[in-house]
């Protein structure tokens, strides 16, 4: 529970008074100041304000002075309740301070760029989103509240106001996750794209921003560059992962979720949440899946191979959380000895200043997680099925983009080419060959 006070701390006569914010968490003990700007005499405050006096003039000017700081104290109170405690600061409780002395409109939002941010996350579910739809996608929210974090950490003390993001903040920021965090290119430069889009939501909204903003640079990086690790399990290493002797009923578990990833074509919260057995449909004498996929909100049909039918006549695997998942799948992984070493990319804490992507030869089973099912069942039946039909499982929209995800290079285009020239080299063998006689002059 949080306690406020408000304090006398100045040297004149007349002053505005101190609020000062206490409370605990976690058995730690918080205490904020910040100046308000209700000016009271010295005297009164120190030796009228708490007195029981009788003189009427000095009880109404107590009960109008309490009166006073009562609605200070409220509007502290009830921004303190609707705040994570890790969120209350010194800069915190002076921005609050200000907002009580200029309270927003529905017309007008706070200039700060957390607020800025914090808007468009409470918004989402109003926003047009790229499929022309109305309401943002989880994946985008968290994006958003992700970016809120991050900027709080880089701002530190200096509460940005969103006209203050010119090319030089925008700039500070990105090497701020590039050098000093060892963030990807990839996850940066989205975020910077994000702020750039919140600061134009701010303006439109009637938000002074810098004149900069639309010569601000957002560059669009791949998600799927050249330099991404595609890291899948050959149908060599999925038999080692069936047949290792497990006795943890945990890991029996997982292994059931890893076999259903890698032959559906699941990811993460679709694969724990979606592959149920109520899904499970008749397709004639055989079984299909029908799910709706959550990025890109795609209807998938997806066939039931072998591995699934008898994981489905044996019992579904019961949902545990992703990042137990992911860990009793690298288990599994070392057990089955999958230790080839592989060149990819993980957080590392111990890296002095680059907690983020280090990239390493690491044993194979380090990058086993539920993403790998995905990529597994895309790369194993490349080449096998064709390219269309597995896209209908995985729901990518253009072969360019499921190629590239897989690391493949669109080679379609080299079998005619060399077809073409075996077929015209064959028709040269076929036809007689023509013997040219020169004429001499005595013919």
């Amino acid at each position: 529970m949080a306690t406020i006070n408000f304090l006398y701390r100045s040297t004149l006569e007349k002053a505005p008074l101190t609020l000062r914010l206490l409370f605990r968490d976690k058995g730690i003990d918080f205490v904020y100041s910040t100046k308000t700007k209700y000016r009271i005499e010295k005297e009164y405050w120190i030796k009228k304000h708490s007195s029981k006096s009788k003189d009427a003039e000095i009880k109404n000017k107590q009960i109008q002075v309490k009166s006073d700081l009562q609605k200070i104290e409220n509007c502290i109170m009830d921004a303190f309740n609707s705040t994570e405690t890790n969120s209350i600061s010194k800069e915190w409780l002076t921005n609050q301070i200000k907002l009580y002395y200029n309270p927003l409109t529905e017309k007008k939002q706070s200039e700060l760029v957390t607020d800025a941010i914090q808007k468009t996350i409470d918004e989402a579910p109003f926003r047009e989103n790229g499929k022309g739809g109305v309401g943002l996608g989880q994946c985008r929210i968290n994006s958003y509240k992700r970016l809120k974090a991050l900027f709080i950490k880089f701002q530190g003390k200096q509460n940005y106001e969103v006209k203050q993001l010119d090319k030089n903040i925008f700039d500070k920021f990105k090497k701020w996750m590039l050098d000093k965090n060892g963030y990807s290119p990839t996850y940066s430069f989205k975020k910077l794209s994000d702020l750039k889009t919140v600061c134009k939501d701010a303006r439109s909204n009637g938000i002074e921003t810098s004149t900069e903003l639309n010569d601000i640079k957002t560059k669009q990086v791949s998600a799927y560059d050249d330099d991404m690790d595609v890291i899948i399990l050959t149908p060599n290493e999925l038999e080692k992962i069936e047949k290792v002797k497990l006795t943890s009923e945990a890991l029996i578990n997982a292994r059931k979720w890893l076999i259903l990833g890698c032959y559906t074509g699941q990811r993460g919260t679709a694969l724990t949440t979606r592959i149920k057995k109520e899904n499970f449909e008749k397709y004639g004498s055989d079984l299909v899946i029908k799910i709706r996929q959550k990025k890109g909100n795609k209807s998938v049909i997806i066939p039931v191979l072998p591995k699934v039918k008898e994981i489905y006549d044996n019992g579904m695997p019961y949902t545990i959380s992703l990042t137990k998942l992911n860990k009793h799948f690298k288990d599994i992984g070392e057990l089955a000895k999958l230790n080839d070493p592989v060149m990819g990319r993980i957080i590392e804490a111990e890296t002095k200043g680059k907690k983020r992507g280090i990239k390493k030869l690491r044993p194979k089973f380090k990058y086993i997680s539920t993403h790998i099912g995905r990529r597994t069942f895309a790369s194993n039946h490349y080449g096998k099925i064709p390219t269309p039909i597995i896209m209908k499982v995985t729901g990518h929209s253009k072969e360019s983009t499921f190629l590239t995800y897989i690391q493949q290079t669109d080679d379609s285009h080299i079998d005619t080419f060399l077809e073409y020239y075996k077929t015209k080299e064959r028709k040269a063998q076929k036809e007689p060959q023509l013997t040219i006689v020169k004429k001499t002059s005595n013919q």
